[in-house]
């Protein structure tokens, strides 16, 4: 069985690290990325959710990076990021 290759090996001196795989980082990137549109737009995870129909538990999920945002998603926070009020009307 193959190793997945390691980009961020563990600091010894902090217990609770972890080492990041390429897979882990990119989930960690979109996570951020996600944060940083809702954030902006001073909106809590809930009123990010329901203006731009996104499943609030989805939404959770991709910001605490259980799961990662797919292209399509990221895409879409992408546009949001640029032009929010267009997006929520045309969802509306």
């Amino acid at each position: 069985m193959k190793k997945e290759p390691i980009i961020l090996p563990v600091d010894p001196g902090d217990p609770e690290d972890f080492d990041a795989s390429p897979d882990a980082l990119d989930r960690g990137q979109k996570a951020r990325l996600v944060r940083t549109a809702r954030t902006r737009l001073g909106l809590s995870q809930a009123e990010f959710a329901r203006r731009f129909h996104v499943p609030l538990g989805t939404l959770r999920d991709w910001e605490q990076a259980r799961t990662t945002a797919p292209d399509f998603a990221i895409a879409y926070v992408r546009v949001i990021m640029r032009d929010p009020d267009m997006v929520a009307a045309a969802v509306a």
